[in-house]
């Protein structure tokens, strides 16, 4: 069966740094990961290169950093005050978890923070990477009306896919930190759902 928009592809992935060769992200011990295809449920160059494929299929696929996670952008790197993060317990290097201002989740990671400030950064740990994906193609199938309906592969929640294979979100009511376009203001909430992680990536969320 032909790759194409609609369709329910599941993969087993390895994912590496082109620039280093280190291992980013891999579901290969575990359950795969499936997304329906032309929801953007993953990076569009990955995206793009699968619809190549079929069933059975295995392939390395290189996706640019402007493809996968977008080139990283300097502007997304912002100074806050430190009550907005009342109640953390701050780390250099954690994620943060929150709502932006239309629904979606907001991730930023923790760059440095003092007695007074804190800075975060709204880039995705990925970007600016070129990535390089080991694919296997374990299943295509054509998406059920339920799930073109709801927009994700069966019991998987609200979202096809996420970063490493999993979709994180928040309980936390109050908002995070803006919406794609920077404009990172903070409700009276501030950033919430605090967490350290190591955030691989993997091939999930579109930019």
């Amino acid at each position: 069966m032909l790759i194409c928009d609609n369709k329910v592809v599941s993969i087993h992935y390895e994912l590496k740094s082109v620039d280093n060769d280190e291992i980013l992200d891999s579901n290969l011990n575990a359950a795969p990961l499936s997304f329906i295809v032309g929801k953007g449920q993953i990076i569009p160059g990955l995206e793009e290169k699968i619809k190549e494929l079929k069933a059975g299929d295995s392939s390395n696929i290189q996706v640019a950093a402007v493809d996968a996670y977008g080139e990283y952008d300097s502007n997304a790197v912002q100074t806050l005050p430190k009550e907005q993060f009342a109640g953390l317990e701050l780390q250099i290097g954690m994620t943060l978890y929150g709502q932006g201002e239309h629904g979606e989740t907001v991730q930023v990671v923790v760059k440095n923070f003092n007695d007074e400030t804190v800075e975060i950064d709204f880039n995705h740990p990925l970007a600016g990477k070129d990535l390089l994906f080991a694919i296997n193609v374990l299943e295509v199938r054509d998406a059920t009306a339920d799930e073109l309906l709801n927009g994700y592969v069966g019991s998987q929640g609200g979202c096809g896919c996420g970063t490493g294979g999993s979709c994180h979100t928040t309980n936390d009511d109050s908002e995070c930190c803006g919406g794609n376009d920077h404009d990172h203001s903070h409700g009276e909430g501030g950033c919430c759902g605090g967490e350290s992680h190591s955030h691989g990536g993997g091939c999930c969320g579109s930019h």
